[in-house]
């Protein structure tokens, strides 16, 4: 085990900590998977520790959504104590995520890195102006069927791979709208999270499997010395934001995911 973070100096080993610190309270907090968090910051620091320029991109993709499978877990516990998560949802959801998710990973095995980074920090911008700008109270009274929500789970998987999320940017905002209270869409959220990184992280190692100049213990584009790190400390904190979510106003919890979803978007734009 000790050699598996030979690589690692003490500031590359802190920097992965204190990531996993804040992806831990915002999975739980947000209903995400912390990739919003963990893709722009995988992107800094994996060449700290010698990952090829060319993978950088792809591999902060795929190792964003191997640590939200332990981090989603987590927080899916935390939330069912508190009977927040709606399980019927959740299933008929799952198979599109699935299917979407795996769909995701192969097309960014296509595209260049930079595009990722582009569409990534567009998507974030984009569902965080349309989540301020829309009413705030109640869920919504979008009524869909059950063969709709498939289609729309189907898209949500795979842009979600795409930009190594949990989904919970589209997810959270969908189920509020089909009348779900923001609460209630968080909890739920989290538990499809944990679809949409099984199958995308697959994906992401069969998508880069054979590429040429990968670090020592990466399977494909999963780099598994950062997504251990990581999880060592979301995994912990996790439950930390659970618990928060069900204390803060829906209002405030909606507005706080918003601003922050604009902020990551934009950074990522600039640069």
């Amino acid at each position: 085990m000790n050699s598996l973070f030979l690589s690692f100096g003490p500031e590359s080993l802190l920097l992965f900590l204190l990531l996993g610190s804040i992806v831990g309270l915002i999975a739980g907090l947000f209903g995400i998977g912390g990739g919003l968090i963990i893709v722009p910051a995988l992107i800094w620091g994996l060449p700290q520790v010698d990952v090829n320029p060319e993978h950088t991109t792809h591999m902060a993709v795929g190792t964003s959504l191997a640590t939200i499978v332990i981090t989603s877990l987590s927080s899916i516990h935390a939330h069912h104590k508190r009977g927040g998560v709606i399980w019927s949802d959740f299933r008929i959801l799952t198979p599109g995520l699935l299917l979407g998710a795996w769909m995701g990973g192969v097309v960014a095995g296509w595209l260049n890195g930079e595009v990722l980074q582009r569409f990534f920090g567009l998507f974030a911008l984009a569902v965080g102006v349309s989540m301020l700008r829309s009413s705030a109270g109640r869920g919504g009274d979008l009524c869909v069927s059950k063969w709709l929500k498939g289609s729309v789970a189907t898209l949500i998987g795979g842009v979600s791979a795409l930009v190594g999320i949990g989904g919970g940017s589209m997810t959270v905002p969908f189920l509020h709208a089909t009348g779900v209270a923001m609460k209630r869409a968080v909890a739920t959220s989290s538990a499809c999270g944990l679809p949409i990184a099984l199958s995308g992280a697959v994906s992401f190692i069969v998508a880069g499997w054979d590429s040429q100049a990968l670090p020592a213990y990466s399977s494909g584009y999963v780099y598994w010395p950062a997504a251990l790190v990581i999880v060592l400390t979301s995994s912990l904190l996790a439950p930390v934001g659970a618990g928060l979510a069900h204390r803060l106003p829906g209002l405030r919890l909606k507005r706080i995911f918003a601003l922050f979803l604009m902020l990551i978007g934009a950074k990522l734009l600039i640069g």
